[in-house]
């Protein structure tokens, strides 16, 4: 999951930053530091994030040739 698709995820779902980092157990600044590039955080908190944002009904779309993207999930009714 990179930024963008961080960011662009959280706009689908019209979550703020702290909604993602309580789904995810971690700290806002976190997420903040994230998408904007700052810091690159522990596989294990990425993992938690793109979950958080999995469960809340969004899917990653994986670098194809067109670029890595997001979008709503069916599974979740979208």
């Amino acid at each position: 999951m990179t930024p963008a698709q961080c960011k662009a995820a959280r706009a689908l779902l019209g979550l703020e930053q702290s909604e993602v980092a309580d789904a995810a157990g971690i700290a806002r600044a976190t997420v903040v530091d994230f998408e904007k590039g700052l810091r690159v955080p522990r596989s294990k908190t990425l993992d938690g994030i793109r979950e958080a944002l999995e469960a809340a009904g969004v899917e990653f779309i994986p670098e194809n040739g067109g670029g890595a993207g997001v979008r709503l999930s069916k599974r979740n009714g979208y």
